[in-house]
């Protein structure tokens, strides 16, 4: 039950440094203009050496900066449910901290999930047309990443509650 929580805490802190990086940097999209080198990312465009705040407020923005931020948050509260998980008292009788980290972990995933469908629907139909000479680059598979890691997290989570689960109704040998 340990090893399963331990790896879930690993993969889960993992996954939201990624979350964290990927949303923060501004490398979701390298493309060429004028013959320059440009790259964007959700808060920045860079053309020429020189970065710009994204002032534009489009919907497909706004809405992968909202659901990469909720699956931050979503990832850190599972983090913390992670943690108090290795402690065995609980003030409820009812509630298993692995269990709901796991479904934290699955949050996250499910937001993170939208986001990147959301910016890589909007960017194949239309940026992609738009700009002819361009690529997807690593904050946009940092992203992707994420969602993997956070996904094995709840993997790892729920096996561990179904093990203290199936050891709690077996009782004591």
């Amino acid at each position: 039950m340990y090893s399963f929580m331990g790896g879930g805490l690993f993969c889960a802190i993992v996954g939201n440094i990624l979350l964290v990086v990927s949303t923060a940097t501004d490398y979701w999209m390298q493309y060429r203009v004028s013959g320059s080198f440009a790259h964007q990312g959700l808060w920045r465009y860079c053309m020429s050496g020189k970065c710009y705040m994204q002032t534009d407020s489009i919907a497909y923005w706004n809405a992968t900066r909202a659901f990469m931020i909720l699956s931050a948050m979503s990832c850190f509260a599972g983090i913390i449910a992670g943690i108090l998980s290795f402690a065995h008292f609980s003030a409820f009788e009812r509630f298993n901290r692995s269990f709901a980290a796991g479904i934290m972990f699955f949050v996250s995933t499910l937001f993170v999930l939208l986001a990147m469908a959301i910016y890589t629907g909007v960017t194949v139909n239309f940026l992609g047309k738009r700009f002819g000479d361009w690529r997807f680059s690593w904050s946009y598979i940092l992203g992707w990443v994420s969602l993997l890691m956070t996904f094995f997290a709840g993997i790892f989570y729920m096996c561990a509650y179904r093990m203290h689960e199936c050891r709690r109704v077996a009782g004591p040998r």
